[in-house]
């Protein structure tokens, strides 16, 4: 079986062209299942419709969300579809079983006044501190996922353009505008942070760089945002993807169109992006006394 989950993850890297964490979280879920079967002493060919009934009961003993068991089965279904085309396996028993109904989490975003916290928190005296102000204000002002941040090269920022080229997922390209303000801490960073942090011995085209002179993973991203969380005193739970849902919601109030933010955001389905059509009563009470013709 562990050959199998092996080869269906190579097959995602290298056909399917999926990100690394995506890969990873696809490795996880299906490790879990694989262990699941061993304990039961259950081979592939015995796996049905009943079987994998209980290992989502199993999963649901464990306090997992729904929305986790619905990634789980998604990954245990993607991997006997891949099964199923190599002639592994005569059908898809995941194929047979619904997903789980899910509730509708509306993206937590945060005020203004809340950003400009965040964003004045690092010291921008210091190197670091001018290499995190640049970072939080790419994400901020431009609503990039972690792992475009990340990839990001010097040569794909275009100062003249204001714009900033992204590889989101599956590496599809797109173009996104950045703002003066980003801009000019990016520019702040480069021209005395990146140069102090950069080993003299080393080439590198990344734009964010780690204390080797490395290009910054997406955990450090993440603890970066939690390090300044907690020296600014603000609400926790802040996350590169606040920042994202923040972003998309601050547009949409301003009067952007639903389907310009997403463009914005890398979007595929824009139902993915309506999500966002949730505003405050307040809002919507302010644009109705502005619109309505009797208000």
């Amino acid at each position: 079986m562990e050959n199998s989950v092996n080869k269906f993850l190579q097959y995602l890297y290298a056909e399917r062209n999926m990100s690394k964490h995506t890969i990873k979280a696809y490795k996880s879920d299906l490790n879990q299942f694989v262990s699941y079967l061993k304990r039961g002493d259950i081979s592939i060919e015995r796996i049905n419709y009943i079987c994998l009934r209980r290992y989502l009961a199993y999963l649901q003993t464990l306090g997992y969300a729904r929305t986790s068991v619905a990634r789980k089965l998604t990954a245990v279904r993607s991997f006997f579809g891949f099964l199923q085309r190599e002639g592994a396996a005569g059908s898809n028993p995941a194929s047979l079983i619904s997903f789980p109904k899910l509730g509708k989490k509306l993206p937590k975003s945060l005020q203004m006044n809340i950003v400009e916290v965040l964003l004045n928190a690092p010291d921008i005296n210091k190197s670091y501190g001018q290499r995190d102000r640049a970072i939080l204000e790419v994400l901020y002002g431009t609503g990039i996922r972690v792992s475009e941040l990340v990839g990001l090269d010097i040569m794909d920022v275009d100062f003249k353009q204001q714009e900033v080229k992204v590889f989101g997922k599956g590496r599809k390209e797109r173009i996104v505008p950045i703002n003066q303000e980003a801009l000019k801490f990016i520019e702040h960073y480069l021209s005395q942070g990146r140069k102090k942090i950069l080993k003299d011995s080393k080439k590198q085209t990344a734009l964010f760089l780690n204390k080797q002179g490395e290009r910054l993973a997406d955990g450090a991203i993440r603890r970066i945002i939690k390090k300044y969380v907690k020296q600014a005193g603000i609400e926790t739970g802040i996350t590169p993807h606040v920042l994202r849902h923040t972003f998309a919601t601050h547009l949409l109030e301003a009067g952007a169109d639903l389907r310009s933010i997403q463009e914005l955001l890398g979007h595929v389905d824009l139902s993915s992006t309506q999500i966002y059509t949730h505003l405050s009563r307040s809002k919507l009470k302010e644009i109705y006394l502005q619109a309505h013709p009797r208000a």
